[in-house]
């Protein structure tokens, strides 16, 4: 490995761990699993064991749920708004300090937000617990798929509605070109991507170290795409948004505008309804 160049050495480093990221929800998914299970005790003068039960804890096919309103996204895109005129700012000063060393560090790090990782760790995990039979480790894996599907399909279709155009040909940051291409600025997709899988995996593992680390990365894509002059902050900031609230709505941390996750994501005898209402 001495004799590769820096950037392949750097993409090794990222997509090596992403084929240990199955093995590690598998893991701890497989740990909750020997937790809850029922275990016997002897009873006193008695020779027939008595059954004691676990809670599963975390694992809880049911987690606390937190609504997140119609007037939430209003302050969020007022957020946004107020944020942008820092765009040109930060762009011009990401831009000055660029260099080989933070284009090898960026070309590495954005992996995390393409398909060879995320792809991996979200579908490898499904297919872990297919092949398995073990309910929870599939359904964990449609939770991470199901938050980066949904992720995709909203950040996709902002990119078309709204048009705004890459920092790289734009002298300012408010042009936009609604419904001309696809390939846009707002929001980030890469960044999008990586905060879902961040968010997906913190939850499922439920392990500090590994909740800063992945949002670690995942910070450091957003840092990436303003490095390689692809996208504008607020691109960045967004598509952070909008990926930790689709891992949140699928994996039912979160009500999002009174639409809750598929029951069969949460739990093992549930249907595939829908819960469609709006809270005002």
């Amino acid at each position: 490995m001495r004799n590769r160049p820096p950037l392949v050495r750097g993409t090794m480093m990222l997509v090596v761990p992403a084929l240990v990221l199955p093995s590690l929800l598998v893991g701890q998914i497989a740990r909750r699993d020997l937790a809850s299970a029922a275990w016997t005790e002897p009873g006193p003068g008695s020779a027939a064991p008595t059954a004691r039960t676990i809670p599963a804890g975390p694992e809880s096919p049911t987690p606390p749920q937190s609504a997140i309103r119609w007037y939430h996204g209003l302050v969020f895109l007022g957020a946004v708004v107020a944020l942008s005129p820092l765009d040109e700012p930060v762009r011009d000063e990401v831009q000055r300090h660029r260099s080989s060393g933070s284009n090898d560090f960026a070309a590495a790090i954005r992996h995390l937000g393409q398909p060879e990782v995320y792809a991996t760790v979200a579908l490898g995990t499904l297919a872990t617990g297919l092949v398995t039979g073990n309910s929870r480790i599939t359904r964990a894996g449609g939770r991470i798929t199901a938050g980066l599907v949904l992720g995709g399909a909203i950040a996709s279709g902002l990119k078309l509605a709204v048009g705004r155009q890459r920092p790289l040909g734009a002298q300012e940051q408010y042009v936009f070109h609604p419904f001309t291409k696809a390939d846009a600025a707002w929001p980030s997709g890469h960044t999008m991507t990586a905060f879902a899988l961040a968010t997906s995996i913190s939850d499922e593992v439920h392990s500090t170290p590994v909740t800063i680390g992945m949002y670690t990365l995942a910070t450091a894509v957003g840092w990436s795409r303003m490095n390689d002059n692809k996208h504008w902050l607020t691109d960045v900031v967004s598509g952070a948004a909008i990926g930790i609230t689709s891992a949140k709505l699928m994996n039912g941390h979160w009500r999002v505008f009174g639409l809750s996750a598929p029951h069969f994501l949460l739990e093992p005898s549930g249907g595939a309804g829908v819960a469609w209402r709006v809270e005002f």
